[in-house]
């Protein structure tokens, strides 16, 4: 089929087609039966493979994952407006509505309309001190009071410790540089050896926590997201060991000890 005779859809054909797999009479099985706890696993696995196509640059598959995940949002929000909740409009309009009102050095008079002053550039210090203190208000509006409240406890843990640190920042518990969050580390790491010469398994396990709270608190202070570094680190040693695979050709890697494993890891990273 040619370009030419390719449909060009919008995004309200897009919730007419969500309609139709959710109608009772001639939907589709499989989308009747979704609730909004059904498909949350489907969203975090395409939230996944955005970030995947983006890493790996992907540009041509990069396009068919977001529309995989914008087709998320249209589910919960027929799913809403279906049980009377909430529906797209309302989901657009809300997302709208808070940025807005959290970017008043673009939107000084809390409008769509309103434009700044092209003299009066706000820096990026000053952008983030007014994001958080309408954040702030936002939360105690909800009638969250606390400062670590609402981050979600479904994110994945170095992100939620990311974001914990982050915001615990706000309030100045935090360190000022580097060194002392490696002294931390280099403490933590020294408690869990203790645990290990124990042989305190829940001590283990405690210790080995913080460990890992403490080098996420490093790498926020080194400006690199953990969890990013997490999946390189994950990528390469994948690479390296598939690249042992390749150098043992057709003999089996389980009839190989972990010395001559070792001197294989060592050949493919001097070759890396």
């Amino acid at each position: 089929m040619s370009d030419e005779m390719v449909k060009n859809y919008t995004i309200n054909d897009l919730r007419y087609l969500m309609r139709r797999l959710r109608d009772p009479e001639t939907g589709c099985p499989w989308d009747l039966k979704q609730t909004l706890q059904t498909i949350t696993s489907h969203t975090i696995e395409e939230v996944y493979e955005v970030v995947d196509a983006i890493e790996r640059n992907d540009t041509e598959h990069l396009n068919e994952e977001l529309g995989d995940l914008l087709f998320q949002i249209i589910f919960y929000s027929q799913i809403g407006e279906e049980q009377g909740q909430f529906d797209f409009d309302r989901v657009t309009s809300s997302i709208t509505d808070k940025l807005i009102r959290r970017h008043p050095h673009v939107f000084p008079e809390g409008t769509l309309e309103s434009v700044r002053d092209n003299h009066s550039g706000a820096q990026i210090d000053d952008i983030k001190e007014v994001w958080e203190s309408i954040k702030k208000q936002e939360r105690e509006n909800k009638g969250s009071q606390k400062i670590l409240d609402d981050i979600p406890l479904a994110l994945p843990a170095l992100s939620r410790a990311l974001k914990l640190q982050k915001r615990a920042a706000t309030v100045g518990f935090d360190w000022t540089d580097t060194a002392p969050v490696i002294d931390k580390i280099n403490e933590e790491l020294s408690e869990l050896e203790a645990e290990i010469q124990r042989g305190d398994v829940a001590g283990v396990a405690d210790e080995l926590g913080d460990l890992l709270f403490s080098c996420v608190n490093l790498a926020r202070h080194l400006k690199i997201d953990p969890e990013t570094a997490m999946r390189h680190a994950n990528e390469k040693f994948c690479r390296r060991f598939g690249a042992m695979e390749d150098l043992l050709g057709d003999k089996n890697i389980h009839n190989h000890s972990v010395k001559e494993l070792e001197l294989l890891w060592l050949e493919v990273k001097k070759a890396e």
